[in-house]
C-alpha cells in the first residue's frame, strides 16, 4: 500500500507540473494530494473519500487535514482534463506495450438506483438514462461504461454514456486512437457494417465482432473460436472494476457520480501496472 500511495502522489505532482497547473498560495493543501486521496479512495476504500482522508492523515501521508466540505469543493474545482490525462498516459503506456495489437470492447451498466425508485431518484431525471442489459435480461436506470481493453486486459480508452446508448453508438464516440493493422474484438451487440469499413479504409484497424446466425460476412469457425478467447478477458476486468465498487456509490450530484466512476477506472489502469 506505500508504494501504491507513494506513486499515486509522484504521478499526479509531475501530471500537474507538465501541465502547468498552479495552486492559490493560501491552500493548505495542494491539488496533488487532492487527486492522490481520490484515487486511494477509489482503490482502497470503495469511493469513500472521508475514509480515505482521515487514513492518510493519520497515518502521516498528509499532514494537513481540511474539512470534508472544503475538500470536496477542491476536488470538483479540478480541471477534468487532469482525470482524462492522467488515464491517457496510463493507456498509452497499454498501448506501446501490446505487440499482439488486439483489443477487446464491450460495455457494462452502472445503475444509479433500482428502478423502483425512478421517480424519486435527485441524481439524473431523464428517460434517456434507462437502459436495457440484455446479459442480465433486467431494466436499470444510470450509465454505462465503455470500455476498450489490450489484450491482457489493460483498460486504454472508454466512455461513459446514458444507460439508452446502444453499444454501436458509443463506439462512435471512442477516439480508437490505435496503431494500424489492430484488431478490436467485441460481442454481437457491434455488428456494423458501415463502421467496420469505415475503420478498414481510414484507419486500417479491423472491428470483429461475433457475427450473428444470418450474417452477411461470416467468420470463419478458427477466428471466431480465438476471438472468443480474447474476449473473455474483458469480463476479468469488469469483475476487477466492480470488486472496487462499494455496495451503492453514494454520490449527491451527477457529476459526483461521474467523477467517482472515473477514478475507479484509473485505480484500474493503476492496477494494471
Amino acid at each position: 500500500m506505500q508504494h501504491t500511495i507513494t506513486t499515486l502522489y509522484c504521478l499526479c505532482d509531475d501530471l500537474l507540473k507538465a501541465m502547468e497547473h498552479h495552486d492559490d498560495q493560501q491552500s493548505r493543501l495542494s491539488s496533488s494530494e487532492i487527486m492522490t486521496i481520490a484515487l486511494v479512495s477509489a482503490i482502497y476504500f470503495g469511493g469513500n473519500f472521508e475514509k480515505s482522508r482521515l487514513f492518510l492523515h493519520e497515518h502521516g501521508y498528509i499532514p494537513t487535514l481540511l474539512s470534508r466540505s472544503r475538500f470536496n469543493r477542491r476536488l470538483h474545482a479540478l480541471p477534468t482534463t487532469c482525470w482524462e490525462t492522467l488515464f491517457s498516459l496510463l493507456a498509452q503506456c497499454f498501448k506501446e506495450s501490446n505487440s499482439s495489437a488486439d483489443y477487446v470492447i464491450d460495455s457494462i451498466p452502472i445503475p444509479v438506483c433500482d428502478n423502483i425508485r425512478i421517480n424519486r431518484c435527485r441524481l439524473v431525471k431523464e428517460k434517456m438514462y434507462r437502459g436495457y442489459c440484455a446479459s442480465k435480461r433486467r431494466y436499470f436506470y444510470g450509465f454505462k461504461i465503455h470500455l476498450l481493453i489490450t489484450g491482457k486486459g489493460q483498460p486504454v480508452e472508454f466512455v461513459l454514456t446514458p444507460g439508452s446508448t446502444s453499444d454501436t453508438s458509443a463506439l462512435k464516440l471512442l477516439p480508437l486512437e490505435l496503431s494500424p493493422g489492430s484488431t478490436i474484438h467485441g460481442d454481437r451487440a457491434y455488428n456494423d457494417y458501415q463502421e467496420e469499413d469505415l475503420l478498414r479504409e481510414c484507419a486500417d484497424i479491423t472491428l470483429q465482432p461475433q457475427r450473428k446466425k444470418n450474417s452477411k460476412r461470416p467468420l470463419p469457425l478458427w477466428k471466431e473460436f480465438l476471438s472468443k478467447t480474447i474476449r473473455q478477458r474483458v469480463e476479468t476486468c469488469f469483475s476487477l472494476l466492480t470488486n472496487m465498487f462499494p455496495k451503492h456509490i453514494h454520490a449527491v450530484t451527477k457529476n459526483g457520480f461521474v467523477l467517482k466512476l472515473i477514478c475507479f477506472l484509473i485505480a484500474l489502469a493503476i492496477k494494471c501496472l
